[in-house]
């Protein structure tokens, strides 16, 4: 029987990120706001090795575009920004589609955890800025088939 080696473990990890970017499925995502709807297209991280990547190693986001993870079910989750090069707004969603939690302007490049603050199905990263400038607040809806609209 042979035992698991961390240098395994690391060589794992440096072959996931330097995978050959796949195209990552894309679609629209709606937030109902105070404000008005926003509309944002997003690359959809389905897999635990693209939930893994996230935005790592990328050096813009347009505005109006972003990334949105998927946990297939609510949980707690903890994302961090070690490998990000751009600060980001995170939007923590529950499976109906409500924003439970916003984590705003994060800092690239830093290993502290940022929690989920509870179960959430998914999270949406847009670059840092758009959740001030566009009024998204906790308690507002998303609307993405992943959270069973459009």
């Amino acid at each position: 029987m042979h035992r698991f080696h961390p240098i395994a473990a690391i060589l794992l990890g440096l072959w996931i990120v330097t995978l050959p970017a796949r195209a990552l499925d894309t679609s629209t995502l709606e937030i109902a706001s105070k404000s008005g709807v926003h509309a944002f297209t997003v690359e959809l991280a389905q897999t635990d090795a693209e939930r893994a990547k996230g935005l790592m190693f990328r050096k813009e986001l347009p505005e109006g575009q972003g990334m949105l993870f998927d946990f297939k079910k609510d949980q707690d989750v903890a994302f961090w920004m070690e490998n990000t090069y751009i600060p980001l707004d995170m939007i923590f969603i529950r499976g109906d589609g409500t924003i439970l939690r916003i984590e705003q302007n994060t800092t690239p490049l830093s290993t502290r955890n940022i929690p989920s603050g509870g179960p959430v199905r998914g999270v949406l990263e847009v670059i840092a800025g758009t959740v001030k400038k566009l009024g998204i607040a906790p308690g507002d809806k998303v609307a993405h088939p992943i959270f069973g609209g459009r």
